[in-house]
């Protein structure tokens, strides 16, 4: 990795630092050559202090550190992208990241409909709302929808029309992500179990 340690006068580069898991940055900091290499030796995330004007490792003293997962150099060779698995909240001030942010796992627009779905439950008239009316029906009107989806997904994958079949699959997990809020989960805890089955 040929970093460009001497673009600034002080010898710094900026190292965006982020969650590997969940695609979450974290906070900003600034590596010297010497900061680099101890992270790379250490796999703990060190910085060099501005402040302090010395080396120092994310948390040295509250014990919150970033666990070192890989490092990228940016196209101008003079910005790192640090991804990492932290121990405990990235800020000083106590926060996940240092804007303020919960750093949960995200799923992108399927956490967005889960949002809808949840809303549409809480806040929508059956009358007007086809979510909300599967919910004032209750789990085995729900159940029922989530096997009849699954029928019809089974039936189309035998077929060759990729727009059926596809269309039928975004009914199923539609469908599903209704029946996980009906008995109290998100998607979340899915992938956590299916984490945990991993080897």
């Amino acid at each position: 990795m040929n970093i460009d340690f001497n673009k600034n006068n002080d010898g710094l580069v900026p190292a965006i630092v982020q969650d590997a898991l969940t695609k979450e940055v974290l906070m900003l900091g600034y590596m010297n050559a010497e900061a680099f290499e101890k992270t790379k030796t250490t796999k703990l995330v060190t910085f060099f202090s501005r402040t302090k004007n010395r080396l120092w490792t994310k948390g040295e003293e509250s014990g919150n550190v970033l666990n070192l997962v890989d490092i990228k150099l940016d196209c101008d060779n003079d910005t790192l992208l640090v991804t990492v698995h932290p121990k405990g909240p990235t800020c000083h001030k106590g926060t996940d990241t240092c804007w303020g942010e919960t750093n949960n796992e995200a799923y992108g627009f399927i956490s967005h409909l889960e949002d809808v779905i949840k809303d549409r439950r809480l806040n929508a008239s059956a009358s007007k709302s086809y979510v909300s009316s599967l919910f004032e029906k209750g789990i085995n009107k729900i159940a029922q929808k989530v096997g009849e989806e699954a029928v019809e997904v089974v039936i189309e994958a035998k077929d060759n029309d990729a727009d059926l079949f596809l269309n039928e699959s975004a009914d199923l997990l539609f469908h599903y992500l209704i029946l996980l809020q009906a008995k109290g989960f998100e998607i979340k805890d899915v992938v956590d179990i299916l984490k945990g089955r991993e080897k």
